[in-house]
C-alpha cells in the first residue's frame, strides 16, 4: 500500500518538483498539490492522505493557521512543515499547532522521504540546524539527571543523537547497530519518558522550557 501525501506550497515550480518526486518514488503517492491553505482545507479532507507537507509562508491564510484548521478536521493526519524559516518562534508555533516535523526547503529529496517514513514511525524529523535551535530553547533542569537514571547507556546515546536531529538511519550507522534495533531503543525511550514523539522526548530529556517559551507552547 502506498504512503499517501499532499503538498501545500504556493511556489508552483517547487510544488510540482516535490509532488513529481514523491509520485516517482516506489511506495509513495501524491494525492494533491495545493497552492494555498484555503485550497488545502477543501482538498485534503476529501482525499485523506496520511501525510501533509505544508509551507509556512502561504498567501492569505498562512501554513500554521492551515495546520490549526486541519488538525480537528483530520485527527490522524501527520503534518510536516517545509519552509525557508529557521525562526524559533515559527518552529514552536508550528509544533504547537500540531505539526510533527519541521524541515527546510533546502532538504535533499531523499531526506524528505526519510522524514515522511520517520513521522509514520512516530518520530518528529527536523534538520540538524532546527533541532539545535529547539535544544537551545531549553535550559537544563534538576529533573534531567533523574530522568537519565531511567535510561540505559545505549538509550541515552540514542536520545542524544535524536536531540541533534539525526535520522534513525544515521543513528544506526553511528552506533553500528541495525535500524530495527534503533527503533526498539526509541520505543523504549518513549515508554520510559512517557512521551509519544521525538520533540517531547528531547524536551523532557534536556529540561524545562523557559517561561517565555512555555507561554508560546
Amino acid at each position: 500500500m502506498n504512503i499517501t501525501v499532499c503538498i501545500v506550497e504556493d511556489d508552483a515550480e517547487l510544488r510540482e518538483s516535490i509532488s513529481g518526486y514523491i509520485d516517482a518514488s516506489p511506495g509513495f503517492k501524491c494525492l494533491g498539490a495545493c497552492g494555498s491553505a484555503e485550497e488545502a482545507l477543501m482538498v485534503i479532507p476529501k482525499v485523506k492522505p496520511k501525510i501533509a507537507i505544508v509551507d509556512i509562508n502561504l498567501p492569505g491564510m498562512n501554513g500554521i493557521e492551515c495546520v490549526r484548521e486541519l488538525v480537528p478536521l483530520m485527527p490522524g493526519l501527520q503534518i510536516m512543515m517545509l519552509t525557508v524559516y529557521e525562526d524559533t518562534n515559527q518552529i514552536f508555533d508550528a509544533l504547537a499547532a500540531g505539526a510533527c516535523g519541521y524541515l527546510l526547503k533546502s532538504t535533499r529529496p531523499e531526506k524528505l522521504l526519510e522524514a515522511i517514513m520517520e513521522i509514520l514511525q512516530g518520530g518528529s524529523p527536523m534538520t540538524s540546524h532546527i533541532a539545535r535551535k529547539v535544544v537551545q530553547a531549553f535550559k537544563p533542569a534538576g529533573t534531567t539527571a533523574e530522568l537519565k537514571t531511567h535510561l540505559s547507556g545505549r538509550e541515552q546515546e540514542v536520545l542524544e543523537l535524536l536531540s541533534q536531529g539525526c535520522a534513525y538511519k544515521e543513528i544506526a550507522s553511528q552506533m553500528d547497530l541495525h535500524l530495527g534495533t534503533i527503533r526498539t531503543y526509541v520505543q523504549r525511550i518513549y515508554e520510559k519518558l512517557h512521551v509519544r514523539c521525538r520533540t517531547d522526548a528531547v524536551v523532557k530529556y534536556l529540561g524545562t522550557a523557559s517561561p517565555a517559551h512555555r507561554r508560546s507552547l
